[in-house]
Formats: structure tokens, sequence, C-alpha cells
């Protein structure tokens, strides 16, 4: 029987990739953090180990730089799962030896138990004997994939049935660490708070995925990446990054009563006007948009953009403040009166960040503040909470 080492910090997930691969003939051992996990590996002598990239005290790509300098286990398979939000990550865990990166947010344990199969064979390690019949063959495996989705939909729809119940517990655990954070006085205070928020939102994350409600794993994903940010980088430990933290824990309460339904797991097609005159700015603006998959027209004429926004819709609009022959406040004024964007958000991206301008934005039809120098992850959070807001509500 073949071995598999599921190194993976959350008990129920990983819990429930044992299960699944057990079912499939394979054996599972898990180990709940880096260094265990290692250990486990020199006496269990797995045949291919799956690895949460987000491991606390030691990283997955410590673990997989540690796994490939032993001899014994340089060739290895290791399955991770990432982060996408996480591209720095990602990209050390594929320089350090990884052989295939798994989306946490978006793969199901059906595509995990796959991806073993194809790496490593079946788990049972007894080949199929074809039958004599070439029809017959047909027939058997069509018949074997109805049941094994079948069995599969009601595996994870008894999952999310559990998931569900949980959340208004998890809810108020979140909003009670978001408190604890707000009214921290120092900053050893604060990263203390940030860690455990950090913790609990991985957690999340990881449990949204395996329910299916891949909404709620990708805006866990994205504040999951800046909480690790602003952990790691305390100088980042902002008025503006925290506002974006409370608004996303605020915003996962929308989701937990309004985001379960299996119709609305698909990430909606958005468009994205991104108005600055300074050309860096813009591409700043457009890569942090395209880590959340999001497309963009950004144009660097405020003229020239509401040209733009009379003659098609847009989802989300980031406006910059301070531009020649129009400021951001006037063309945000002036677009509210097209009647396809009476309610469009619009972020004001600045550094006139002072509360005046935050007033005046207020003011000036705008619905959310970003003072630059910002964080991509922190602007690609802000994007998400804003379209997929827009794709709890009805039809305009």
């Amino acid at each position: 029987m073949k071995k598999i080492l599921i190194i993976e910090d959350d008990q129920i997930v990983a819990n429930v990739y044992r299960n699944k691969l057990a079912k499939e003939g394979y054996q599972t051992e898990i180990a709940l953090d880096g260094e265990n996990g290692l250990k486990t590996m020199r006496t269990l002598q797995p045949d291919l180990i799956v690895l949460d990239l987000m491991l606390p005290r030691m990283s997955g790509v410590d673990v997989i730089r540690e796994v490939r300098s032993e001899s014994e286990f340089s060739k290895l398979p290791i399955v991770v799962f990432s982060n996408t939000y996480l591209t720095n990550m990602v990209q050390q865990a594929w320089k350090a030896g990884a052989n295939k990166c798994l989306s946490k947010a978006s793969c199901s344990p059906r595509e995990v138990v796959d991806v073993v199969r194809s790496t490593i064979g079946p788990g049972d390690g007894t080949p199929e004997t074809p039958p004599a019949d070439a029809g017959e063959t047909e027939k058997n495996r069509t018949a074997k994939a109805d049941a094994d989705a079948a069995a599969d939909a009601a595996f994870q729809a008894d999952l999310r049935k559990s998931f569900v119940e949980s959340l208004p517990t998890t809810l108020v655990t979140l909003r009670t660490g978001l408190q604890s954070l707000i009214k921290a006085e120092d900053q050893v205070t604060q990263l203390k708070h940030i860690y455990e928020l950090y913790r609990r939102i991985h957690a999340l994350h990881g449990n949204a995925a395996i329910a299916g409600l891949l909404t709620i794993a990708q805006m866990s994903a994205a504040l999951e990446a800046l909480l690790k940010e602003i952990y790691e980088k305390p100088k980042n430990i902002n008025p503006s990054a925290l506002r974006t933290v409370a608004a996303s824990v605020d915003f996962l309460g929308v989701l937990f009563e309004h985001g379960t339904q299996l119709e609305k797991q698909e990430m909606p097609p958005a468009n994205v006007l991104v108005v600055d005159d300074e050309a860096i700015s813009r591409r700043a603006i457009v890569y942090a948009l395209e880590k959340a998959q999001l497309q963009s027209v950004n144009v660097e004429d405020p003229n020239a953009a509401f040209k733009l926004l009379s003659e098609n819709p847009f989802d989300l609009v980031f406006l910059d403040v301070d531009m020649p022959g129009m400021t951001g406040f006037e063309l945000c004024t002036k677009l509210r009166t097209l009647p396809g964007h009476k309610k469009t958000p619009v972020v004001f991206v600045t550094v006139l960040s002072d509360f005046d301008n935050r007033t005046s934005s207020t003011m000036a039809g705008g619905n959310d503040f970003i003072a630059k120098p910002f964080l991509f992850i922190e602007l690609t959070v802000k994007a998400l909470i804003h379209v997929l807001r827009g794709k709890l509500q009805p039809p305009k």
C-alpha cells in the first residue's frame, strides 16, 4: 500500500484529506507542523508528501528545502497547497523543489486525489483488469464515474452543512479578535492579535475550500495574505491597513449570511476602471487587481475616463485625487450623474490622506479610501470586497 504524509496544521482539513485518501487505498498519516512532519517522514518513508505552505514556526518552503537536502528524499514527490495571493511564496516553493502547487482556495478533495493518483499511481497498487468486451469497459467506466461523482457530491454537501452551521460562532470569534487588535496600545500587542487573527483566517480559508464555498475561501485567502504581510513587516501596520482588515471581517459576515449558495460560488466577471495620471501608480493598481484575476482599463486623463464611463458599464472605479484638468473628487461627482454609475463603487487612491480629503471623498460620492503608498495585497482585498459585494446584490 502506497504511503502519503499530510503536513497540515488544521486538524479538520487534514482529517478530511486523510479520510478521502484512505478510501482510495492509500496509507495516510498526518503531521500538524513542519518539524513533526520531517520526523514522521523519516520513519514512515512515504511515497508522497501533501504539504501546506502556511505552517506555524516552520514554513512549508523550509520543509521542502529540508526534505530536498536529505539524499534519501531528494526525489520524493511533494504536492503543496498554496495561497495564490502569496506569489512570492509559491515561487519559492517551486524553486525549493515542489512538484505540484494547488490553490487551496479552489481545490476540492477529489482534485487532490486525482493529483496524487496521477503522481504515484492507484492507492492499492493493483492494476485494473480490462473486461473482454470493449463496450462493456466504457459502460463500466461511465457507471463508476457517475458513482464517484455522486459520492463526492454527498461528501462535500455534508462538509458544507457542518461548515455553515459553524459560521455564527466563527464570526463572533473573528470580531472579538478584531476588536482586540483595534484596542491594542502598542506594537507588540498589535502583532500578537494580528497573528491570532491570521491563524483563524488561515483555518477559515482551508475549511471553506474543502466545503466548496469558494467565495468565502477566496476572500479569506486574500485577507490571510494581508495579515501575513503586516505581521511580517510591522512598518506596514497603519490606519489604512487596519481599516481594510476591519472591512474584510465585516464583509466576511455578509458572505457568511448570503454567500453560501452553490450558484454563487464562481468569481463574477468584473470590469474595473483605473484613473491616475502617474504611470507607475496605474501599473501598481493594475498589478494588484490582476492578483484577484480582475480585468481593468487604465487611463491617465480624467476627461477620457468620464467618456469611458459615459459609454461603458464598470463594476468598480479607482480614482487618484490630484490630477490635471479635473480632480478625482470632481470626476466622482460627475460620474454620479450617469444613470449607469449612480451606485458604482468608487475607491480613492491618493497621497492626500488627511481628514479633509477623506471627508471630501465621501462628499463627492466615494465609497472607500486607500492611502499611497499602498500594499498591493491591501488594494487587492479592497477590490474583492467591492466586486463580491456587488455580486451579492440583485441586478441593476
